[in-house]
């Protein structure tokens, strides 16, 4: 299909979202007129009314054609002067795909790549072209493997997709932005419902009444019809706009196989797919983990952080079984890649090219100071309350990020002992106040001061036990593992293959974890033992 089909095909799905607009507007009209004609005029104030409030979501997507979501990527633009080998290999790989090279290139902290073109004319006209790099590609990938991603993207410029995108996703917005009006507006009108039904409650049950069961069931019930037509335009839209863009990735592979190889691009795909494991791995045990504890890694290491945890050892064996075992296939007939699977599939059943994929560097030394590109990266993707965050080390990040998370997690058995009248100190204090009751006999009475679910609320006897001994044996390992912190000066330990123990200084290889839950499982039994607690803190 040509690049004027694509837009007319656009343009059409466009223009029947507003047909689709347009027509109900049209009946509320249609039954507001109709109600100032036959109905007295106090229901059809009402009548107007209703059907102003029903319209109004539909006006918000209707003028939502100017108003797209999909603006420009949060990233770091690279000039040709201060990153020359980059340039480079992208002009190289645009010459070679008989397309023109991008006007930018933008660096970004995503496992991604992908490329926008400032079009004209609703696409018809060429106009300015950005390639997104994300930087864990170049982190992760070699520059062979880099070389079919990017040209992958080079190959939507070849095909005029980008032209056609703008209108695409502007249609998508539009409608998008109705059904969520609606079902914002939906999901106002049941918690209004359900907030009056609770104060009706409450007021029966304070006049000594039985209250009523809250039933939301008809709340929201007008935009929800309302919305129903839009909906199921926008099930068509996605499915017909998505179909075209599945054949234009395979295209684009194909496109990638010509220019950097078969076994290259079947790779790079494959690398790809276990990168983004690994990265968002990486960013929510390791980058952020330090967030609520105020602290980030030294700068460049945000995002250059991940190159430790692809070089150590049990990792490097993790993702080689990732990139053996592919994701399995989507059933989503709305995303628009197909699965990568098929397009592994696809490509390895090429006949051989003679390009065999070898060894080669890292796509990261295409940079110049790639340190300082780390940096700089930071400062354009952080939010400015990241960016002034305290910078600390590794291992004092994840000392400091770790004990935050437990002193959180030991809180509700620390407010349990000060609420059953025992010491309220420091971790150690509280731990041994909770030895000693459970040595008198009252350690479920502390307990009973827990955080309950509405079963264990309910529960008595040993049912009322099973229900917290959980969460009690949670708390004891949570405040443990802080009394040894203060006492015996342990710390948690950084480790890229694992999650971070606890080290005792001095104590070599001896598994506290272990012998820490061990200790706590005795403590808590329905016979409490509470020595090995007891001695683990004090040897």
């Amino acid at each position: 299909m040509g690049t004027s089909l694509r837009a007319l095909r656009a343009l059409v799905l466009l223009a029947g979202f507003y047909l689709l607009a347009l027509v109900v507007l049209g009946v509320f009209v249609g039954v507001d007129v109709a109600a100032w004609m036959r109905a007295p005029a106090v229901a059809a104030i009402k009548i107007t009314a209703v059907t102003v409030v029903l319209g109004l979501p539909v006006l918000k997507g209707v003028f939502a054609l100017g108003a797209s979501k999909g603006g420009e990527e949060h990233g770091l633009p690279v000039t040709e002067g201060r990153q020359p080998e980059l340039w480079r290999a992208v002009r190289s790989l645009a010459e070679r795909s008989g397309t023109r090279a991008p006007d930018e290139i933008v660096l970004t902290g995503d496992v991604n790549a992908a490329v926008s073109e400032d079009t004209r004319m609703l696409g018809l006209l060429p106009g300015r072209r950005r390639l997104y790099l994300g930087v864990p590609l170049l982190t992760g990938l070699t520059e062979p493997q880099l070389h079919a991603v990017v040209a992958h993207e080079l190959g939507h410029y070849g095909n005029a997709d980008t032209r056609v995108a703008g209108i695409t996703r502007r249609g998508r917005d539009a409608v998008q932005r109705t059904v969520e009006a609606f079902q914002e507006r939906e999901q106002r009108a049941v918690e209004d419902e359900r907030s009056r039904q609770e104060r009706a409650a409450a007021k029966r049950l304070r006049k000594g009444k039985k209250p009523r069961k809250v039933n939301t069931g008809g709340a929201g019930f007008g935009y929800r019809m309302t919305a129903k037509p839009f909906q199921a335009y926008a099930r068509f839209y996605l499915r017909a706009t998505h179909s075209v863009g599945r054949q234009q990735e395979l295209a684009a592979d194909l496109l990638a196989v010509r220019v950097a190889g078969r076994d290259a691009t079947a790779s790079a795909l494959r690398a790809t797919a276990a990168l983004d494991a690994a990265h968002d791995h990486y960013m929510e045990r390791y980058a952020t983990l330090g967030v609520p504890a105020g602290v980030l890694p030294p700068h460049g290491e945000v995002f250059g952080g991940l190159r430790h945890l692809l070089a150590d050892p049990h990792r490097q064996a993790d993702l080689a079984e990732l990139r053996g075992e592919l994701p399995p296939d989507e059933l989503s007939p709305y995303d628009s890649h197909p699965p990568v699977a098929e397009r592994v599939r696809l490509i390895e059943e090429l006949p051989d090219d003679g390009m065999a994929a070898a060894p080669a560097r890292p796509a990261l030394e295409l940079l110049r100071d790639p340190e300082r590109v780390l940096v700089e990266l930071e400062g354009a993707v952080l939010t400015p309350e990241a960016l002034a965050l305290e910078r600390v080390e590794w291992p004092e990040l994840t000392h400091r990020a770790v004990h935050t998370l437990v002193q959180k997690a030991a809180q509700p058995l620390r407010s349990a002992i000060s609420e059953a009248g025992l010491a309220a100190g420091l971790a150690a204090d509280d731990l041994n106040a909770l030895l000693d009751a459970a040595d008198a006999g009252r350690l479920w009475q502390v307990a009973g001061h827990l955080p309950k679910s509405p079963e264990a609320a309910q529960a008595t006897g040993r049912a009322a036990r099973e229900f917290l001994r959980p969460a009690l044996e949670a708390g004891v390992t949570r405040l443990a593992e802080l009394a040894l912190v203060e006492r015996a000066g342990a710390r948690w330990e950084l480790s890229w293959s694992a999650p971070a123990r606890l080290v005792l200084p001095g104590a070599g290889d001896v598994d506290v974890a272990d012998a820490l839950a061990a200790a706590v499982r005795s403590a808590v039994a329905d016979l409490p033992d509470t020595l090995p607690l007891r001695t683990l803190l004090t040897d």
